[in-house]
């Protein structure tokens, strides 16, 4: 039996679409831009290349078929302008938004850059979706909305105070993407994403995500530091099943899932320090010596919950999500391409 991915590709190859993808320079935005070029798709894509970097589109370039590059325009712009988010678009079917400005930590340090580019940048979205009459427009949440609340699995109705201007951010989109909906008519739809990793995400500064800095540490001989004491643990998913949940949402899911937003990951935890061996354990195949490698512990970080985990019976049932990729089938794609890419 087809599963509701393999029926919306077929679909899409028979019948190509125009998409807007922003944050296509992005790590999130690029791998979805590979998957659609090769899916036959049109592809527009949107970025200022603030967070952005001009390697992630020239990769794909090379990894996709010279005529299905020739399909894809990218325009420089920043939502921030609403003129830059008509201009991208105008003529498209569908939007996949995944421009934002991430990280719970810098929005604790500089919550006003947070707002205008998460708040006053998704609204701008909205608004050119509407005006442009596009078909449907999918935007990237965070399962930093559930804030405080203590239950596991985290499920969609339930959340709780929220702990950095980040994930203010974050429920505020919905809460306008909802309204959209509710007063114009827009069909939207947002994705919750649960702690994404994957090929193209940037190991490097002080925002950098767990999973690519750990992996970069490693092969470079670093310390690892874990913050706490280790027992701190998150809902790991690969970029893969977020590029999935994208089309989904966008080209299969029907009318009952519009005006909602819904969770994106495994329904797994797996904690800083299993995390950390499991990572060590696969990279001693590659390099024996780090076999021994032990990790710095440190504070915990401000802002940060302390487990997280995501019931995705919603999406499954209204999206048709089944992932595709575990954690480890996950991490041994992500460290093919951190590899090939990290000086010896």
């Amino acid at each position: 039996m087809m599963t509701a991915l393999q029926t919306i590709q077929d679909e899409l190859r028979a019948r190509p679409r125009v998409w807007l993808v922003t944050g296509s320079a992005g790590f999130i935005g690029s791998n979805i831009l590979e998957h659609l070029l090769n899916l036959g798709q049109q592809v527009r894509g949107l970025d200022n290349f603030a967070t952005g970097s001009r390697q992630n589109p020239e990769e794909v370039r090379l990894r996709v078929a010279p005529a299905a590059w020739e399909r894809f325009q990218f325009l420089e712009g920043d939502i921030r302008k609403p003129e830059d988010c008509l201009e991208a678009c105008t003529g498209v079917d569908f939007v996949l938004h995944q421009a934002a400005l991430g990280s719970v930590p810098r929005s604790i340090e500089d919550p006003f850059t947070s707002y205008q580019v998460n708040m006053t940048g998704t609204l701008n979205m909205l608004e050119a979706a509407r005006k442009a009459r596009v078909r449907r427009l999918v935007y990237a949440s965070s399962s930093s909305v559930y804030g405080d609340h203590p239950r596991l699995p985290k499920i969609e109705s339930e959340l709780g105070k929220l702990l950095s201007p980040y994930a203010a951010t974050k429920l505020s989109n919905e809460m306008f993407a909802n309204v959209f909906h509710q007063c114009y008519g827009l069909e939207v739809i947002g994705l919750r994403y649960f702690n994404v990793f994957g090929p193209r995400q940037d190991p490097d500064g002080p925002y950098a995500a767990v999973i690519p800095k750990w992996i970069d540490a490693l092969l470079r001989g670093q310390p690892i530091q874990i913050n706490g004491d280790g027992e701190t643990s998150r809902d790991f998913c690969y970029v893969a099943n977020v590029v999935q949940a994208n089309l989904l949402a966008a080209a299969h899911a029907a009318a009952p899932a519009l005006g909602r937003a819904f969770n994106v990951a495994l329904n797994e935890r797996t904690t800083l320090n299993e995390l950390f061996r499991l990572l060590r354990e696969m990279l001693s195949a590659r390099r024996p010596e780090l076999a021994k490698t032990q990790p710095v512990y440190g504070p915990f970080r401000a802002g940060d919950v302390a487990h997280s985990q995501a019931d995705i019976s919603l999406a499954r049932e209204h999206l048709g999500f089944i992932p595709t990729h575990s954690l480890r089938a996950g991490l041994e794609n992500s460290l093919e391409w951190y590899v090939a890419h990290t000086p010896a």
